[in-house]
């Protein structure tokens, strides 16, 4: 058994978004995002086959659904993100990398 901590090992110096899985298991995976301040942000929507819930721990995170919806998520928001439901993240924090966790079942 490893104990480690979820704010070690960021890659601030990147200028896109990094994606670790921290946990795969049957019917479930949890992933670390890391949105580097002023990162580029992908054009593209998101169509996962599992629900995600999300949420942010440090920074702030705006998403866009095609259905037009923005909602904001700060430190301690969390949203559960329905299997098709299109989104994409449009704006991160400028000052301070957004760290989120993402649990896909």
């Amino acid at each position: 058994m490893k104990v480690e901590n979820i704010f070690n090992n960021l890659a601030f110096n990147s200028s896109k978004e990094q994606f670790e899985d921290l946990v795969k298991a049957d019917g479930v995976r949890i992933e670390r995002i890391v949105s580097p301040a002023n990162c580029e942000l992908s054009s593209e929507w998101y169509n996962q086959s599992e629900n995600e819930w999300v949420t942010v721990l440090q920074g702030y995170g705006v998403l866009a659904f095609e259905d037009a919806r923005i909602i904001k998520l700060e430190a301690g928001d969390h949203l559960l993100i329905k299997a098709h439901e299109k989104h994409r993240v449009i704006k991160t924090s400028a000052e301070q990398a957004t760290i989120w966790i993402a649990v896909f079942f």
